[in-house]
């Protein structure tokens, strides 16, 4: 027996999200963040957002739930769970896990689409052949790479939840890229479905398997009703098309 069940969390909005926004509005070539990405921190409204994620987890966590916390070494991710878990008064200590970082762009890093166009036409052109699913940029990754991670973290989160609930804040391509290995999909039905969903900031997206083995079912998508009384849920969708 394995995990049953599995609640995905994107970090609230970091500050690269409001720069990268503002620049992709501004047809800016290069993002202006100022901190590597492993440093990005939260933006104030980040903040807001991982309090009210706190109330969820309040709402849902009882008997023992959740049985585990991980999260992205990034700093954005590990911001968002420790505010939350402050706010839900779940005192448990986040396992801090490498494999849920976000996807890395190498050489395309703090670049707009069309700063990618204009600086490496050749990446440009050669992404649009690869397709988003296989292309990996110079010294960065592709969606596979991603989906590699976390099939190994998989692994690891059946051996220590026999039967129990885990919680993990990550970034929107490690979500997505979760359904991917746990839905058991393939290259088309993934690229369709995040064609048209979009993992918001702080949503909440819950996998459940309650046999424990086997192939997991989505019971929630980007869940953000929690986040309804602060703004429009904030997207700041990081990993286009373009990249």
């Amino acid at each position: 027996m394995g995990a049953t069940e599995l609640w995905l969390v994107r970090h609230g909005e970091s500050t690269a999200n409001v720069q990268a926004t503002a620049a992709q509005e501004a047809g800016d070539e290069e993002i202006p963040v100022e901190w590597r990405d492993a440093d990005v921190p939260l933006s104030p409204l980040g903040e807001q957002q991982a309090r009210a994620l706190g109330a969820w987890i309040a709402e849902h966590a009882e008997y023992g739930v959740p049985t585990t916390v991980w999260s992205s070494s990034y700093l954005r991710a590990r911001q968002t769970i420790e505010l939350a878990l402050a706010e839900a008064g779940v005192a448990m200590t986040p396992r801090v896990d490498e494999r849920l970082r976000d996807r890395e762009l190498g050489i395309l890093d703090r670049l707009t689409a069309v700063g990618v166009e204009a600086r490496f036409p050749e990446e440009a052109a050669r992404r649009r052949w690869l397709g988003k699913f296989y292309y990996r940029p110079p010294g960065g990754e592709s969606w596979a790479d991603v989906a590699l991670r976390i099939r190994s973290f998989l692994k690891d989160v059946d051996d220590v939840d026999d039967e129990g609930t885990a919680l993990v804040a990550a970034h929107d391509a490690v979500v997505m890229l979760f359904l991917y290995v746990c839905g058991e999909m393939g290259e088309e039905e993934i690229l369709d479905f995040a064609q048209d969903h979009t993992v918001t900031n702080a949503s909440v997206t819950r996998l459940v398997r309650p046999s424990g083995r086997g192939r997991w079912a989505v019971a929630t998508f980007a869940e953000h009703e929690h986040l309804d009384a602060l703004a429009a849920p904030t997207e700041h969708p990081g990993d286009t098309d373009d990249q």
